[in-house]
């Protein structure tokens, strides 16, 4: 039975109630291409899992597994359901200026449609769900900012819908949608993130835990490698400058996706699973030289694969390099946000005074979760 949630949500909006979400972006590093479909599936192997997985914290069994490390921070998108003519549902994005309506049933599956078909997935109608990003200008920033506008209209409409979905299945749908529609060429990290957030491992499973019937595409094996406590020695360490330039995310993960084929390629690649698992121990210990060394051999290989990967960030990588620090495009790179870390706060420091007026930084603060819930449950009509 349609949910039409017309009525509502115009009582929510008397009250001054609407229920929203605030999705938040992640910061990616080594291992950020990993969790694309092609790379999970090619890469992984059968492991053998211990009868406890996740009571050794080093996790040295997934050392050779496909893996992702997410750090959320407080950018993002916030999106609210608004009410909507009865028997319609709409999708409108205020930064991009366009709005999307149709009646459920009639979504047709195309690119401009995607998200107005999660609406339709869901069963819902009398709804507009507005988007609005939480720091204005930062569009194309490689902060995956597409897949959490998509995640969080999944986990928002999830909600309105009485919760059929469970994370797993919403990051699987998040990810399914937005690729096969044409959206990006995404994979899961981003996902996960929104659903799950914090300072966290990710280990891929592509076609679920083996022994586990309840799991699927979409899973994965998570590990909080830092307490929020901690949050404020990483947060020194690190800046978001963007470049001004437009990313070309998708044409540089087909060029990634074409090397799986050639035997170099498909070497270049395998190496990426030891310096993502270095990463994720680096950051668990707070060992920032080996953060940083895991970072600047990621970067290496990337652009050895792809050197349009570094288009935009060729000048910065020389001001950090000068200080001290290393400098990574984030996504799939070719313009936008930059990475920069530093093993020690006062060479970022030094970076900032020397380059402040000629990028931009984009300030942020590390999340311990990848989305907060505002008025819900909605209230129902009696």
């Amino acid at each position: 039975m349609r949910n039409d949630l017309q009525g509502v949500l115009e009582k929510a909006k008397d009250r001054k109630e609407l229920p929203a979400v605030m999705a938040y972006n992640r910061i990616d590093g080594p291992g950020s291409s990993l969790d694309l479909r092609e790379f999970q599936q090619s890469l992984w192997r059968i492991p053998v899992i211990p009868e406890d997985p996740q009571a050794d914290p080093t996790m040295e069994w997934t050392r050779d597994l496909p893996r992702t490390v997410g750090i959320t921070i407080d950018t993002g998108t916030n999106i609210q359901a608004e009410p909507f003519k009865r028997g319609r549902i709409g999708v409108r994005s205020v930064e991009y200026g366009t709005e999307v309506t149709s009646a459920p049933g009639d979504v047709l599956p195309t690119k401009e449609n995607w998200l107005l078909k999660i609406a339709e997935l869901f069963g819902l109608s009398g709804v507009m769900f507005s988007l609005h990003n939480l720091h204005p200008g930062i569009q194309s920033s490689g902060l995956g900012g597409s897949a959490t506008a998509t995640t969080g209209l999944c986990i928002l409409a999830n909600e309105l819908a009485g919760r059929p979905l469970s994370g797993v299945q919403l990051v699987s749908m998040a990810s399914r949608v937005e690729q096969d529609f044409g959206v990006s060429i995404t994979g899961t990290q981003e996902q996960s993130n929104v659903v799950y957030g914090g300072v966290t491992d990710y280990v891929w499973f592509p076609w679920g835990i083996p022994g586990n019937a309840d799991s699927g595409f979409g899973t994965s094996i998570r590990r909080q490698l830092m307490d929020p406590a901690g949050y404020e020695e990483l947060e020194q360490r690190m800046a978001i400058f963007h470049s001004g330039k437009t990313r070309a995310s998708t044409d540089v993960n087909a060029v990634w996706m074409r090397a799986l084929t050639s035997h170099e390629g498909y070497r270049q690649h395998q190496r990426k699973l030891d310096i993502a698992y270095r990463f994720r121990e680096g950051l668990r210990l707070r060992q920032w030289d080996d953060v940083m060394e895991s970072i600047d051999e990621y970067r290496q290989v990337r652009t050895a694969i792809c050197p349009a990967y570094m288009d935009g960030a060729k000048e910065i990588q020389g001001f950090a390099n000068a200080k001290d620090c290393v400098a990574f495009p984030l996504g799939a790179g070719g313009g936008g946000g930059i990475l920069v870390f530093a093993r020690e706060p006062a060479s970022l420091q030094s970076l900032r005074r020397e380059i402040g007026t000629v990028y931009r930084e984009i300030p942020f603060k590390i999340k311990d979760r990848g989305h907060d819930l505002v008025n819900l449950p909605l209230e129902k009509e009696v």
